[in-house]
């Protein structure tokens, strides 16, 4: 049997006796997420750069990996390291671990410090270090000693000064600059949409009372955009190349992997015939709404034998319409025809359509004690990491590596990868600004409807499609048209009901009818309704895509282990803000990819997204991971890229390890410029410092007398590359 993935607030007792010290660390930091506030991109980064910290820590004691910040330079920051040597007398896999260890605690105490759980996650800290018999008073720095204590608190200082400029604005509880919503807010408590002017931006929502996906009751009044400036965080793979430089009312959006604009309603800026698309996107989430009962009699098989498995995703807009079922729900999927582990076909897993979509909705929502997105995909990583049929070899290939290798490197791996995919993701939805579900179809119905000049209300710029069972006008005597008919010739949807169906969540549902377009929920909690955030691309759909080809690249395999990952939604315990699901529901996929193709459908599902912020953002994800994946692997191999330029010169390099007395070569391309040479032992004691002419496009480095660990260091024209060269 499949193990079952299980997600729940995890105790200070982290299983330390089977899991390596960076696996119990990022225990505790998943923990401290999910009592921190709701920030994917803040999060996203304190993943990234815990697990980097670990990471260096890590590094410094092995004999061929480079270290990402400390001893380097990353993005014009520079965190020096200097004469380094080790205790002789204390096992390196002690000094390791107790490095580790440090680093990860001190970076835990900074970047959670004003947390809403701040007393209780800085307990779980200090209790961890106190379980692996570590000293919290020990607050050095000064690793000259050769303390692994001083040099894992020495990272820690590093990442945090480089998080101090890295431009998240960190120091000032990373508030936005500059931007500004063109919109007036929205209060989804009141009908209808009056107050916006733009269908096309982002509109804040006012609530009375807003709490966040991790549970924290925030404030009252309108959210502002969170992370509308991220594009101008640091990154860790991205590049110049990658990136499109934007400006708006003389204030710069950085964009990374730019995919053109969503699609717009009428007005100056459209294309001809665009608007369809628009309306299509957005009408199609309010009719997935229809999916949401799970007494419909509708009954879908959601084993992967059905579902999974897609070919291709669509390339532009007309293609969404073949791609997405707009009546019935899902995607072309064709599912698996056996699995490949047990070489036996998958068991049909019937359930109701209303209790899986609504299942789906709220479990990749993350909430609450959310983890976020890319934290989510952090306890998939430490879920397959856990399946006693994953065989831990980097890639699927050559030796078997220790839990602590495995671990350090799937966390910097994964960390880097949902860190770009932050970047990329929110630098898209600050620039696009583009408009949310809730707002959309409230604004597109309150114009009225685009379908027949011949009909009551309508409105062929701005005016929402009709639909046969879906999308009507209400008409005298429909249940809909008020007492004195004063609803007559609005717009009516067959959809979820929406809270006001709901008093108490424990026993009540909302089920699907009809209501008024003018009060138009999405499948969220009424105290959330919404991400404060602009929605095109879907952040869920970049970070799960991301992730997912990472899993795959990492474990060598498409499949989960065993051929198939799961998770259990009791009946009647599993969904927050109704009653359900009305039986038990086991999510199952046999990819990564699949669970991320879920995620990305979770989100129509759950009002909060279309398909044109959905497939831009599988895309993206797509290209992103190969190139983090690639990046990262080269800090494995010993190779340090010390600067983000794309004029990189391709180098070939080796043998690595090579003999003692045999040449270690290095090959160039042909250039305009000379390159500058450094090599030195580990400790910084130079053996040659020498300049490679342009007319040279091959170096020779001898190592006659030389044993141990020793870096060449390259410098062209705006680039450096660190090389570690093992000696045996």
């Amino acid at each position: 049997m499949p193990l079952i993935l299980i997600f729940s607030v995890i105790s200070i007792k982290l299983m330390a006796q089977n899991h390596s010290v960076a696996r119990q660390w990022n225990d505790v930091l998943l923990a401290a997420i999910r009592g921190d506030l709701a920030r994917p991109t803040v999060h996203a980064r304190n993943l990234f750069q815990i697990s980097a910290a670990m990471y260096d820590a890590w590094a410094i004691y092995d004999d061929q990996a480079a270290t990402y910040l400390t001893g380097n330079s990353v993005n014009g920051f520079g965190c020096e390291l200097n004469n380094f040597l080790p205790f002789s007398n204390v096992p390196l896999a002690d000094q390791r671990k107790q490095a580790i260890s440090y680093a990860a605690f001190r970076m835990l105490l900074h970047r959670f410090e004003f947390a809403p759980d701040r007393v209780e996650i800085r307990a779980m800290a200090e209790a961890k270090m106190q379980e692996l018999g570590y000293d919290i008073s020990i607050t050095s720095t000064n690793y000259s000693t050769g303390s692994p204590a001083a040099l894992g608190n020495y990272i820690a200082q590093c990442y945090i000064n480089y998080g101090l400029q890295d431009g998240a604005n960190e120091e000032f509880d990373y508030v936005n600059f500059y931007y500004e919503p063109v919109n007036d807010p929205l209060a989804p408590t009141s009908s209808g949409n009056a107050l916006i002017t733009d269908f096309n931006r982002w509109q804040p929502l006012a609530l009375s009372v807003f709490i966040d996906q991790s549970g924290n009751v925030v404030s009252d009044g309108a959210r502002d955009f969170l992370g509308a400036e991220w594009g101008n965080v640091m990154p860790f793979s991205l590049t110049n190349g990658d990136k499109s430089n934007f400006e708006r009312d003389g204030d710069a959006y950085h964009v990374y992997r730019d995919p053109g604009s969503p699609p717009y309603i009428e007005d100056e800026s459209s294309v001809q015939g665009q608007e369809n698309d628009y309306r299509w996107n957005f009408e199609l989430v309010s009719i997935w709404g229809s999916h949401l009962d799970p007494s419909d009699g509708v009954m879908w098989d959601i084993s992967p034998a059905s579902g999974g498995n897609i070919e291709s995703l669509p390339t532009n807009l007309a293609e969404y319409r073949a791609f997405y079922n707009e009546r019935e729900g899902g995607d072309p999927g064709q599912g698996h025809s056996v699995n490949p582990v047990t070489n036996l076909p998958y068991a049909p897993n019937i359930v109701p359509r209303g209790d899986y979509t609504r299942v789906l909705a709220e479990f990749w929502a993350d909430g609450p004690a959310s983890e976020t997105p890319p934290g989510h995909w952090f306890t998939i990583l430490n879920y397959v990491n856990d399946h006693p049929l994953l065989v831990k070899k980097f890639k699927g290939q050559g030796e078997i590596l220790d839990d602590l290798e495995w671990d350090i490197k799937a966390y910097f791996l994964l960390g880097g990868a949902m860190h770009d995919a932050a970047i990329t993701a929110w630098g898209i939805k600050g620039w696009y600004d583009y408009i949310r579900p809730i707002s959309a179809i409230r604004a597109m119905a309150s114009k009225g409807q685009s379908s027949d000049p011949n009909l009551p209300s309508y409105n062929a710029e701005q005016g929402i499609t009709l639909k046969e069972g879906l999308i009507e006008l209400v008409e005298a005597g429909d249940p809909l048209a008020g007492s004195s008919n004063e609803h007559v010739g609005k717009i009516k949807l067959y959809t979820w009901r929406g809270p006001d169906y709901i008093q108490n969540p424990e026993i009540d549902e909302a089920g699907v009818g009809w209501i008024l377009a003018d009060n138009w929920w999405p499948y969220q909690r009424p105290t959330f309704v919404t991400p404060p955030f602009a929605g095109y691309i879907s952040g869920h759909s970049t970070f799960s895509r991301t992730a997912a080809v990472i899993l795959a690249e990492l474990t060598g395999s498409e499949f989960f282990p065993g051929g198939v990952g799961e998770f259990i939604a009791p009946k009647n315990e599993f969904l927050v803000f109704e009653e359900g699901p009305s039986v038990d529901v086991t999510l199952q996929w046999a990819t990564y990819r699949d669970a991320s193709d879920q995620t990305s459908l979770s989100r129509i599902w759950g009002g909060i997204h279309p398909p044109a912020d959905d497939i831009p953002g599988r895309i993206i994800g797509e290209q992103l991971a190969p190139k983090v994946f690639e990046f990262a692997e080269s800090y494995f191999q010993g190779i340090v890229t010390g600067i983000d330029d794309d004029d990189i010169p391709e180098l070939s390099f080796g043998p690595n390890p090579v003999v003692n007395g045999e040449d270690f070569s290095i090959k160039l391309p042909e250039r305009t410029y000379a390159i500058q040479l450094s090599f030195s032992s580990i400790d910084g004691s130079s053996i040659l410092n020498s300049t490679i002419k342009a007319s040279q496009n091959e170096v020779s480095l001898a190592t006659a007398k030389l044993k141990g660990v020793f870096l060449v260091n390259l410098r062209g024209n705006n680039w450096k590359k660190v090389i570690k060269v093992v000696v045996r």
